[in-house]
This record gives C-alpha cells, structure tokens and sequence, in this order.
C-alpha cells in the first residue's frame, strides 16, 4: 500500500535529487532571466548585456523573458516560487526587491528578502537632480536655500508613486527640512519634459532619461543621490553639500540579478563569478555607464547586507513621508 508519508519521501527524494543534479551538472539545458519590465528599459538591456557573456561561459541559452505587471512583482514572484536550480534567474531593480514590500504592503504575495537570493551587483543608479536650464539654481546648496526661502512652492517630479526617485525626493525634503511637492508622473519622459518647460521646479531622475535634454541646454543637474560623484558627470556635486542636515545623504536606485533561495551554493557563487567577471570587461563596463549605471562588483556576503540595509532603509523613508502606492 502506497501512503502519503512515501509519496511524500518520494517527492523530497526527488527535488533533492534534481538540485544534486543541477550542482554537478550545470548547466544542461537553457537558462531563463525573468525581467519584470518591458523589453528595451532599463533593466531589459542590462539582462540582455550579460545574457551573451553567461552563454559563453556556461555553454548553454540564456534566454530573456520578460514578464511585465505590477510594478514588476509579477515577474519577481515567478522566480521566487521557481525551482532553485540556477536554471530561473531575476534582473531587477531596487524596487521589486527592497522597495515595493513597504508601499504595496496589502499587495505583496512574496517575501523578496526570504524568497529571493542575490547573485550579483551590475550596478548603482544614482538618482540626477535636474533643473530648468535657465534656472538660477545651479548647485545644492541653491536647491535648499531655494526650498528654504519658497516653503511649499517648489515641486519635484518623479517617475512615479513609491519609485525610489520618489523617495530620493522625501528624503532630500526630511533631511534638509523643506517642503517640496512631489509630482508623479507615469515614466521618466514627461517628468523630465515639465522640468524643461518650467511646470515643475526640478526632477529625480535616472541619467538615461535626462541626458538628452541635458546635452541640448533644457535642463541643468544640480546633484546626484550617490556619496560620491558619478563617472560619468564629474562637475556635479552630491547632494549631500547642499546643507549640514544633508550630511550622509545617499539614496540610489540599482540594478542586481538574483535566483531563487536555495539555490545550490556552487552554483550561485559560479553564476557570481561569471557575471562579476562580465561587468569587469571594458566593453559592458562602457555600456553600463552609457545607461548611467555606476558599476560596483561586491562578493556575495557584502551583497546581501547590501540589499538588507536598502530595503531598511527604503524602509524608513516610506514610513516617514507615509508613503502607499493605490
């Protein structure tokens, strides 16, 4: 007689055995990179950079799929409910892993920090503050003297409710002590076009999405999100200098791959290595930048307190400002 108990022993004999299988054999067959955004954004392009150096190393597909909805949990959840073999594996951004379990509270059906390991840093996306090319405002101490002088007159846009330039904004507002109005916006375009047309004061917003109206005079940067100044635009300040309540000051955005808990330990350091070798290579390193990502290679300990101490800090900023996405 068949009882549940060794159907049960069956069932664990088999998973085991197939995770087993996965850690020496792998990789036997093509390997998915779920991405929750659409094809040709951000996070696609940087899934589709290291797609050709992972088929190189391990010899097999690895095949794009993207998976779109939700502010990008759709995908997320995929992976985190998939066979963790390194055969599925997530590009993502900061906010379907450390940002949207404290805005879609009510709506989340996953635990990202549980169900979700983390492979690989591609890199930061410092968040570029943008003003009105014919702005007086040129540096971030003028942004908030600016505030300070204007109390609720000045406006912020952002490409959307709970994004992390959003909460680059709040943050900037409860450490500096002002109040700027947050603007959504339904993608990076429009919010970077208003700043140019003078509807909003300034704008958060990736580098990719500002640079053009950047380089044509429309629009000013004032400040980056990062400690440090980006590579890719040395004479623009943090704005950390804007004041000494914004002392410390950082809030990015970025971009990681990561597979699912579990996930056999040879496998994800090899996938760790490959991918790190990857962004190493001068050629992905220059895409990287173009896209204004600042490539930042940590080793798999420092990547997870990395991705813990975001979502914690994520955290607090959306507590603060009292921030929940409808």
């Amino acid at each position: 007689m068949i009882t549940r108990r060794a159907v049960t022993a069956g069932l664990a004999t088999v998973a085991a055995g197939s995770l087993v299988r996965a850690q020496g054999g792998f990789p036997d067959r093509p390997i998915r990179i779920v991405v929750g955004y659409p094809a040709g954004g951000g996070v696609d392009i940087v899934a589709r950079m290291f797609a050709e150096p992972m088929k190189a190393a391990l010899g097999q597909p690895v095949i794009v799929e993207n998976r779109t909805g939700a502010a990008a949990m759709i995908g997320a959840q995929s992976v985190a409910r998939s066979t963790p073999d390194g055969y599925t594996l997530l590009m993502a951004a900061s906010g379907e892993v450390a940002v949207n379990q404290h805005i879609y509270k009510e709506r989340m059906t996953y635990d990202p920090l549980k169900e979700l390991v983390p492979v690989a840093l591609a890199g930061i996306v410092p968040c570029v503050v943008v003003v009105d090319g014919k702005s007086p405002i040129r540096t971030p101490a003028d942004l908030v003297a600016t505030a300070k002088a204007n109390p609720g007159k000045l406006s912020f846009s952002s490409s959307g409710v709970g994004n992390p330039q959003h909460l680059a904004g709040e943050l900037m507002n409860r450490m500096a002590g002002i109040d700027v109005l947050h603007v959504p916006y339904r993608g990076s375009a429009p919010a970077v076009t208003d700043v140019a047309v003078g509807a909003v004061t300034m704008s958060f917003s990736s580098l990719g999405a500002a640079l053009p109206l950047m380089q044509d005079g429309r629009l000013r940067a004032v400040a980056v999100t990062s400690r440090e100044r980006m590579p890719q635009l040395p004479d623009v300040p943090p704005l950390s200098e804007g004041a000494p309540g914004l002392a410390g000051y950082e809030l990015l955005n970025w971009f990681a791959m990561f597979a699912p808990t579990g996930i056999p330990e040879p496998v994800l350091q090899r996938l760790h290595d490959i991918v790190t070798a990857a962004i190493a290579d001068k050629g992905i390193t220059e895409k990287l930048m173009i896209q204004g990502i600042v490539p930042k290679p940590m080793s798999l300990p420092e990547l997870r307190t990395f991705v813990r101490a975001e979502s914690e800090k994520f955290g607090k900023v959306a507590e603060a400002a009292q921030i929940r996405a409808e």
